[in-house]
């Protein structure tokens, strides 16, 4: 066989195992981690038992890295740093040199007041009297006025197996609040909200395998909406289509819950089951997966809760892999 040929094999098995890969990834959530978690999307979720390995980062957000939201008053807390060094050092020079500066606007020099050995000294002594006095005075009102630390609500963030959870199975084990909370606060997740992430679950990837874009804009933000739109269109660009049927919740752990800026959210672990399929849109032969032995699959979805739109009520948010 010549090298051309060779290479011209080679590049076809290739390209065979490329529509191969990208066909089984033709699903919610196959186009890698993406979405947003207010403050903390690029912040690695707790580990539960559901997915005790660290989720895949985000690799598609619309919001900026390195934006960290920081607490009320943190900034007025801080004090304002000595250009002389802080402490009694600091105020003990900055006296001096104020000594100096009263001596030269009385025409007297820089230390022109001060004769003799004896006279440096009980300057010395007057001002680092004055200076420990005044240094105690704002240690003891920056003590008055420092706020107290704020003690983060710690949920049980690991969660709990597949035991008694939610009404619809039971399959989440987790009835508790969400994890630490930062400039954020705690939020509290009942049945009806792990109802609705079960719904949602099966919501989602039904509505994205009948690529039906309204039923996907009711279970989604309009930022995963968008992504999931893409990857819709580079399907069809890969004349590939996704069938979903048999969506089920096996088991589930809430890794943390919050609220900020007006929005509630929630970050679920979930391991689910279902018939995933991929064909080829005009011949219809089956590219990957099984139309008739359901696959299971971990992931970590968060979901979203806008307080102006309560009636909306939760909408996925991200989706990372596990």
């Amino acid at each position: 066989m010549t090298l051309l040929r060779q290479g011209t094999l080679v590049l076809a098995l290739a390209a065979v195992l490329a529509l191969m890969v990208d066909a089984a990834d033709a699903r919610v959530g196959g186009g890698g981690s993406a979405g947003s978690r207010g403050s903390r999307t690029y912040a690695p979720p707790p580990a539960t038992n559901t997915a005790p390995k660290p989720a895949a980062p985000i690799e598609r957000s619309m919001t900026q890295p390195g934006a960290k939201s920081v607490a009320p008053g943190a900034a007025a807390a801080a004090p304002m740093a000595s250009r002389f060094g802080s402490g009694f050092g600091g105020l003990l020079l900055g006296g001096l040199l104020g000594a100096g500066l009263f001596g030269l606007l009385s025409g007297s020099g820089l230390f022109g007041g001060l004769s003799g050995l004896a006279s440096v000294l009980g300057l010395m002594l007057q001002v680092g009297l004055i200076a420990g006095a005044v240094y105690l005075v704002v240690a003891f009102i920056r003590s008055r006025n420092q706020p107290a630390m704020a003690r983060s609500s710690l949920g049980s963030g690991g969660g709990h197996g597949g035991g008694s959870g939610g009404p619809l199975g039971g399959s989440f084990g987790l009835k508790g609040g969400g994890g630490p909370a930062s400039a954020s606060s705690a939020l509290m997740i009942g049945s009806a909200d792990y109802d609705a992430f079960e719904k949602l679950l099966q919501n989602v990837q039904t509505a994205f395998a009948r690529e039906d874009s309204i039923a996907l804009a009711d279970s989604t933000t309009p930022e995963m909406l968008s992504y999931l739109s893409h990857d819709l269109a580079d399907y069809r660009k890969r004349n590939v289509r996704n069938e979903v049927s048999d969506v089920k919740l096996l088991q589930g752990d809430l890794a943390e819950a919050w609220t900020e800026d007006g929005s509630d959210y929630a970050t679920v672990a979930m391991r689910f089951s279902m018939i995933d399929a991929t064909f080829d849109r005009t011949s219809g032969e089956l590219v990957a997966g099984d139309r008739n032995a359901p696959q299971e699959m971990t992931e970590i979805w968060t979901f979203r809760r806008e307080h102006r739109d309560a009636d909306r009520g939760w909408q996925l948010s991200a989706i990372q892999q596990a």
